[in-house]
C-alpha cells in the first residue's frame, strides 16, 4: 500500500479484496486492501490512517474503489457515489432515524464529493450482507456494497475526504455463486482504471 499523487493530491486507494484489483488498476495504484465487510474496512482504514498520521503524512483524499451490486444501475458501468448510508444500523425503536448510530455525529446519508463530470452518480448503501434477488426491495439506494460507509466513518476521524467509485458487478439476477460476482471484474478493472485516470485531470 502507498499513496499516489493524483491530480496534485496525495491519494490513498482503498479496496476490499485482491479479486477486484486487476492488471489495469495494478498499473496505476497500490491500494490498501482491507478485507471484505464494514468491520474489516473500518479496522484496516483506521489502522492505516493512524500510521500515516504518526508518520506525519496523511493522504489528502481517499478513493473507495471496487464493485457494487445494483438492480437499478447499468451492469458493468462505473458510478461516483454521491451519498452513502449504513443499512445495518437500526435504532429506530429508541427514536433514532434508521441508519444513524445513537449518540454519534453522522446523518443517515453522508454526502460525498463527485468531481468527475463524465462519470454518472448514484447513491450507495453499505452493509454486512450480500444483497440479491428480492432483498433489493428493502434497499432505498441505487447501489449496494460492504465497505464504503465504514471507510468514510474512519476517514472522518482524520478529516480526510472520501470519493467513492464503484462498478456494477451484479444485481439484475439473483446471485447463485461466487462466479456471478467475479464474471465482470475484468471489465470493471478497465473502467475503474479509466475513472482513476480522470481523477488526475480534476
Amino acid at each position: 500500500m502507498e499513496t499516489a499523487t493524483i491530480g496534485g493530491r496525495r491519494t490513498l486507494f482503498v479496496m476490499a479484496t485482491e479479486h477486484e484489483y486487476g492488471p489495469q488498476l495494478r498499473a496505476r495504484c497500490r491500494p490498501l486492501v482491507t478485507g471484505v465487510g464494514p468491520i474489516e474496512a473500518a479496522i484496516g482504514t483506521t489502522a492505516c490512517l493512524a500510521a500515516c498520521a504518526a508518520a506525519g503524512g496523511l493522504p489528502e483524499r481517499i478513493v473507495s474503489l471496487g464493485s457494487a451490486g445494483s438492480r437499478r444501475c447499468t451492469l458493468g458501468q462505473v458510478y461516483q457515489v454521491e451519498s452513502v448510508s449504513w443499512r445495518d444500523m437500526d435504532a429506530s425503536a429508541l427514536g433514532f432515524e434508521r441508519g444513524v448510530t445513537p449518540f454519534c455525529d453522522h446523518p443517515a446519508r453522508i454526502s460525498l464529493p463527485t468531481p468527475l463530470p463524465n462519470v454518472p452518480v448514484a447513491t450507495l448503501s453499505t452493509g454486512a450482507d450480500i444483497v440479491s434477488g428480492t432483498r433489493y426491495d428493502a434497499i432505498h439506494a441505487d447501489l449496494v456494497d460492504m465497505e464504503t460507509f465504514a471507510v468514510v466513518r474512519a476517514a472522518s476521524r482524520f478529516a480526510v475526504p472520501v470519493i467513492g467509485l464503484r462498478g456494477v458487478s451484479d444485481g439484475p439476477d439473483a446471485i447463485a455463486g461466487l462466479s456471478d460476482w467475479t464474471a465482470l471484474l475484468g471489465v470493471l478493472d478497465a473502467r475503474l482504471a479509466q475513472a482513476v485516470d480522470a481523477l488526475s485531470r480534476v
